[in-house]
């Protein structure tokens, strides 16, 4: 894995968004949750 600032940024983006998707759908949230799942991907 590369470590330069671009990488880093990019993995912790996508920790974030793995983050906010389980805790929408223990809320039952799954349609937002969804949507940002797929738009959170790169």
């Amino acid at each position: 894995m590369r470590e330069d600032k671009l990488s880093v940024q990019s993995m912790n983006f996508a920790v974030e968004i793995i983050n906010l998707v389980k805790k929408l759908k223990t809320k039952k949230e799954s349609i937002m949750s969804n949507q940002i799942r797929k738009n959170g991907r790169f």
